[in-house]
């Protein structure tokens, strides 16, 4: 009885899918299979995770810093950030192992592909003389593009603000090449500069 109930209320709750999520299904698959000769929609490569990585080296001398950049992480994410641990000594920067150096979040599933959307269709666009992302990958099929404000995002208010912090946002997929890459964050929506002529 009380796995029939799980079943039907894991069901209801996959009723929601993401604009994105579904556009991957319906036609970003079948064009990679047209564009690289792939014969089953298993070799796409897909989008694995995105992780929001944001270092805070201020917060040394300041400890409310890293607060703050997690509360802010957080809000942009939409999923709680975790602070990032030193783990060595560096006696030049009065570092020691054990410290708080910065804050990061791994997006998957849903919430991957909304912040995703917002970021293409709502950041993005609100930063100044705009002209595209660089479009070199890692040579292994993953992208990690830097954001030089975090008031790009609409969940921060700028009147409330410290400091102005850059963070850097990577997308892990599983694509095999660096081109498979760059055509899947394409169909997805990414504006490389490339593609802006």
């Amino acid at each position: 009885m009380q796995k029939n109930q799980v079943k039907r209320s894991s069901n209801m709750e996959k009723q929601y899918t993401p604009s994105l999520e579904k556009k991957y299904r319906e036609e970003i698959v079948p064009a990679l299979m047209e564009q690289f000769g792939y014969t089953s929609h298993m070799q796409a490569p897909r989008l694995q995770k995105i992780v929001i990585n944001q270092g805070v080296g201020q917060a040394i001398a300041d400890k409310k810093l890293i607060e703050v950049a997690q509360e802010e992480l957080s809000l942009i994410a939409g999923q709680k950030a975790v602070q990032t641990i030193s783990r060595k000594d560096i006696s030049n920067f009065k570092l020691r192992r054990g410290m708080p150096i910065g804050v990061k979040v791994t997006l998957r599933r849903d919430r991957m592909y909304e912040f995703l959307e917002r970021l293409i269709h709502v950041a993005l666009p609100r930063i100044r003389d705009f002209n595209g992302v660089s479009a070199k990958l890692d040579g292994k099929g993953n992208y990690t593009m830097g954001i030089t404000e975090q008031i790009i995002f609409p969940e921060i208010d700028i009147d409330k603000i410290s400091k102005i912090m850059g963070m850097e946002i990577t997308f892990v997929t599983t694509a095999a090449t660096d081109e498979e890459g760059t055509a899947l964050l394409r169909r997805f929506g990414l504006p490389f500069k490339s593609d802006k002529k």
